[in-house]
């Protein structure tokens, strides 16, 4: 039987499908410069995203069918490197408080390095746009849920139960979030607030962690009842 190999792409749909990348990563860029600064995603229009990005407002929906899908994708983008930076920190063998500090270090060294895009989930999280908003609830419980798993692994906490569990990551999640908001309007220069940040952050952690080891969800759903 004769097999029939691919045919190779041609140099001249290589480059279109380059221009095509480039063209799609610009109006991303565009957008979240727009909103590095006060304007909010409801209040930006397609005109001034396309004009920032250097092309005709007609080139926009050949990469995106609408405002919010750009938005949507601006959302994934902010969440699933992260996720999967967290979930290394959190495998590797380690005493609780190196994992602690580690972990705050990967987040909020990541938010430092990628601004814009935290920039834009911080004000996008309670802004205008049911959509966007949704959708960044929808990845911060994803990431909420996948922290609960890991820590349903700590032997400290296997009487810990999978509500408690969920409600013990938010916290963790929310300590962490708030972290990288203060980190964020630190000068980048200022090293000792930005370690002061962290251990803090840290050390919440510790206290939050250390708390729920003595938690017993058993005997707290019997107070409630």
């Amino acid at each position: 039987m004769t097999t029939h190999s691919a045919k190779p792409r041609s140099d001249k749909s290589e480059s279109r499908d380059v221009r095509k990348s480039r063209t799609r990563r610009a109006l991303l860029d565009a957008t979240l410069d727009r909103l590095s600064g006060e304007q909010s995603f409801t209040s930006l229009s397609l005109r001034e995203v396309t004009k920032d990005a250097g092309v005709v407002p007609a080139a926009f929906y050949r990469h995106f069918p609408t405002m919010e899908a750009l938005g949507l994708v601006l959302v994934e983008e902010s969440f699933s490197t992260l996720r999967v930076l967290m979930r290394d920190v959190r495998a590797k063998p380690a005493p609780t408080r190196h994992v602690i500090r580690a972990s705050v270090d990967t987040f909020l060294g990541y938010a430092l390095e990628h601004d814009r895009h935290f920039r834009f989930i911080a004000k996008e999280r309670y802004g205008g746009s049911t959509t966007l908003r949704l959708a960044i609830r929808q990845e911060v419980r994803l990431f909420t849920s996948e922290l609960a798993t890991d820590l349903a692994r700590v032997p400290r906490l296997t009487q810990v139960s999978t509500n408690d569990l969920l409600l013990l990551a938010s916290l963790v999640v929310r300590t962490v979030s708030e972290a990288s908001e203060f980190a964020l309007d630190t000068r980048p220069d200022d090293t000792w607030e930005l370690e002061r940040i962290a251990a803090d952050a840290s050390r919440q952690l510790s206290m939050v962690l250390l708390g729920a080891s003595s938690w017993r969800s058993d005997i707290a759903d019997r107070g409630v009842s």
